[in-house]
């Protein structure tokens, strides 16, 4: 064992908190059926999924309170990512046709 760790029930407050996690968390709700049904039709109007949507309130909830963390990002975005504009390549000059 290393003496580096703390352990114990204090132990988690101890260490430094981390700055933002790789992975997103995952989190189980329990909904009441009609609450969730809702919360699906909101949802799919707006074109997003329930995941999402709940996301999206909850942050729009904290940022109304003065809660939002500082170093909350924006929601990520799913699907394909947008594609970048590559320049087009420089036009070579052909060589003109002898006319004749």
């Amino acid at each position: 064992m290393s003496d580096d760790a703390p352990e114990g029930p204090g132990a988690e407050s101890e260490r430094a908190p981390a700055r933002r996690p790789q992975q997103r968390k995952q989190v189980l709700l329990r909904l009441d059926p009609l609450i969730h049904d809702a919360l699906a039709r909101w949802a799919g109007d707006e074109l997003r999924s329930a995941n999402a949507q709940i996301e999206f309130l909850l942050r729009k909830a904290l940022s109304e309170a003065g809660r939002l963390p500082r170093g909350a990002g924006a929601i990520p975005r799913r699907g394909r990512p947008p594609k970048t504009q590559e320049p087009d390549p420089p036009k070579t000059q052909e060589p003109e046709a002898p006319q004749g």
